[in-house]
């Protein structure tokens, strides 16, 4: 079996020390976590956990299932890539001095699709939203100018099939009521 990558999501109770035992999931298996990120759910209550993986689909079986053993964890589902809708964001710092009488830069910018968040007399903070590989490419581009810093967050991932939260949420509920 080939690896792939993953997209794995974890539906949670919102309670402390909780990532650490999401996370040792993983690192008792040696799997490095390519991304992650957390965040509420549409659910009131329920906290999500969006994790990004290169494994074979056995082995990304295999963790939503113990990943499910966990107290707490209330349900996690896989995905492939194709299943998802995704975006990252990344910040860059910059001289404010490469923007002087610079065409270039603003043709980089426009043509990256990034937009200028802070200007300061010492450096601007530009945004690029996309997948991975749109950010790095303007991180590269930027680089040949002159960058101070550069940040990118995690996947921020919508599944395509309908979310099997909310059915999954009803079957429980429809079990408690019986």
């Amino acid at each position: 079996m080939e690896k792939q990558q993953f997209t794995i999501t974890v539906f949670t109770e919102n309670y402390s020390g909780l990532m650490s035992r999401v996370v040792s999931v993983f690192s008792r298996r040696h799997i490095n976590i390519e991304s992650l990120t957390t965040s509420q759910s549409s659910q009131p209550d329920i906290h999500r956990f969006t994790i990004v993986v290169q494994v074979t689909e056995e082995m990304v079986r295999k963790l939503v299932a113990q990943l499910e053993k966990q107290v707490d964890v209330l349900k996690a589902f896989y995905y492939t890539s194709e299943e998802v809708v995704y975006q990252e964001i990344a910040l860059y710092k910059v001289p404010t001095h490469v923007f002087s009488n610079s065409e270039n830069v603003e043709h980089l910018i426009r043509k990256h699709n990034a937009r200028v968040l802070v200007i300061e007399p010492e450096f601007i903070v530009l945004e690029k939203t996309g997948h991975e590989h749109e950010t790095t490419a303007f991180f590269h581009e930027l680089e040949k100018i002159g960058i101070y810093e550069f940040v990118r967050s995690g996947r921020v991932a919508i599944v395509k099939p309908m979310e099997r939260l909310n059915r999954y949420l009803k079957e429980l509920e429809t079990e408690q009521t019986n």
